[in-house]
Protein backbone atom coordinates (compact mmCIF):
# COMPACT_ATOMS: atom_id res chain seq x y z
CA UNK A 1 0.00 0.00 0.00
CA UNK A 2 3.29 2.30 0.34
CA UNK A 3 5.47 2.84 -2.70
CA UNK A 4 8.99 4.66 -2.81
CA UNK A 5 9.80 5.45 -6.19
CA UNK A 6 13.59 7.29 -6.27
CA UNK A 7 15.41 8.62 -9.36
CA UNK A 8 17.64 11.15 -9.98
CA UNK A 9 20.33 8.62 -10.51
CA UNK A 10 23.07 8.09 -13.39
CA UNK A 11 26.57 8.92 -14.69
CA UNK A 12 29.06 12.00 -13.77
CA UNK A 13 32.56 12.96 -13.66
CA UNK A 14 34.71 13.49 -10.70
CA UNK A 15 33.60 17.52 -9.87
CA UNK A 16 29.93 17.10 -11.03
CA UNK A 17 26.33 17.25 -9.29
CA UNK A 18 23.42 14.99 -9.36
CA UNK A 19 20.23 15.39 -7.35
CA UNK A 20 18.08 12.21 -6.16
CA UNK A 21 14.45 12.58 -5.26
CA UNK A 22 11.94 10.02 -3.72
CA UNK A 23 8.71 10.08 -4.05
CA UNK A 24 6.44 8.25 -1.08
CA UNK A 25 2.96 7.24 -2.31
CA UNK A 26 0.04 5.15 -0.81
CA UNK A 27 -2.01 4.93 2.08
CA UNK A 28 -0.33 7.58 3.83
CA UNK A 29 -1.12 9.04 7.18
CA UNK A 30 1.97 10.33 8.43
CA UNK A 31 5.79 10.30 7.12
CA UNK A 32 8.22 10.53 9.69
CA UNK A 33 12.22 10.36 9.42
CA UNK A 34 13.12 10.34 5.93
CA UNK A 35 16.80 8.40 5.25
CA UNK A 36 19.23 8.26 2.14
CA UNK A 37 21.71 5.49 2.29
CA UNK A 38 23.62 3.82 -0.54
CA UNK A 39 25.08 0.45 -1.22
CA UNK A 40 28.55 0.10 -3.01
CA UNK A 41 30.01 -3.45 -4.31
CA UNK A 42 31.13 -5.69 -1.90
CA UNK A 43 30.32 -3.50 1.03
CA UNK A 44 27.47 -2.75 3.53
CA UNK A 45 25.06 -0.73 2.70
CA UNK A 46 25.30 2.86 4.70
CA UNK A 47 23.55 5.66 5.86
CA UNK A 48 24.20 8.77 3.78
CA UNK A 49 22.03 11.47 5.38
CA UNK A 50 18.62 11.60 7.34
CA UNK A 51 16.04 14.53 7.89
CA UNK A 52 13.25 14.32 10.30
CA UNK A 53 9.52 15.47 9.76
CA UNK A 54 10.82 18.65 11.49
CA UNK A 55 13.98 19.24 9.45
CA UNK A 56 16.75 18.37 11.47
CA UNK A 57 19.43 16.64 9.41
CA UNK A 58 22.57 14.84 10.07
CA UNK A 59 25.38 13.50 7.19
CA UNK A 60 28.00 10.96 6.76
CA UNK A 61 30.92 11.76 7.66
CA UNK A 62 31.96 11.11 4.00
CA UNK A 63 29.48 13.66 2.65
CA UNK A 64 29.41 16.33 4.89
CA UNK A 65 29.55 19.48 3.32
CA UNK A 66 29.10 18.40 0.14
CA UNK A 67 25.51 16.51 0.15
CA UNK A 68 22.38 17.92 1.12
CA UNK A 69 19.29 16.13 2.09
CA UNK A 70 15.79 18.12 1.95
CA UNK A 71 12.25 16.88 2.12
CA UNK A 72 8.76 18.88 0.90
CA UNK A 73 6.20 17.62 3.08
CA UNK A 74 3.59 18.51 0.66
CA UNK A 75 4.80 16.38 -1.85
CA UNK A 76 5.71 12.88 0.18
CA UNK A 77 9.15 13.57 -1.28
CA UNK A 78 12.71 13.60 -0.17
CA UNK A 79 15.54 15.01 -2.35
CA UNK A 80 19.37 14.47 -1.99
CA UNK A 81 21.38 17.36 -3.73
CA UNK A 82 25.20 15.66 -4.04
CA UNK A 83 27.83 17.70 -5.32
CA UNK A 84 31.49 17.39 -5.86
CA UNK A 85 31.07 13.99 -6.68
CA UNK A 86 33.95 11.51 -6.13
CA UNK A 87 34.28 7.71 -7.45
CA UNK A 88 34.11 6.43 -4.00
CA UNK A 89 30.66 8.06 -3.91
CA UNK A 90 29.30 5.09 -6.79
CA UNK A 91 27.03 2.95 -5.37
CA UNK A 92 23.17 2.23 -5.53
CA UNK A 93 21.30 4.78 -3.50
CA UNK A 94 18.14 3.85 -1.50
CA UNK A 95 15.40 6.03 0.29
CA UNK A 96 14.09 4.79 3.50
CA UNK A 97 11.09 6.24 4.82
CA UNK A 98 9.36 5.68 8.42
CA UNK A 99 5.62 5.72 7.79
CA UNK A 100 2.28 5.40 9.20
CA UNK A 101 -0.60 4.60 7.23
CA UNK A 102 -4.23 4.72 7.90
CA UNK A 103 -4.21 0.81 8.99
CA UNK A 104 -1.69 1.46 11.28
CA UNK A 105 -1.24 2.96 15.05
CA UNK A 106 2.69 3.05 14.36
CA UNK A 107 5.36 3.82 11.89
CA UNK A 108 6.98 1.10 10.03
CA UNK A 109 10.20 1.62 7.70
CA UNK A 110 9.54 1.21 4.23
CA UNK A 111 12.84 0.97 1.04
CA UNK A 112 12.59 2.40 -2.79
CA UNK A 113 14.06 0.49 -5.11
CA UNK A 114 17.27 2.28 -5.49
CA UNK A 115 18.91 4.10 -7.96
CA UNK A 116 22.52 3.94 -9.69
CA UNK A 117 25.05 6.73 -9.10
CA UNK A 118 28.36 6.52 -11.26
CA UNK A 119 31.09 8.70 -10.79
CA UNK A 120 33.95 8.65 -13.35
CA UNK A 121 37.41 9.73 -12.52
Amino acid sequence: QVQLVESGGGLVQTGGSLRLSCVASGNIDNIYSMEWYREAPGKERELVAQISNGGSTKYANSVKGRFTISRDNAKNTVYLQMNSLKPEDTAVYYCLAEIQTFLDNYEKPYWGQGTQVTVSS
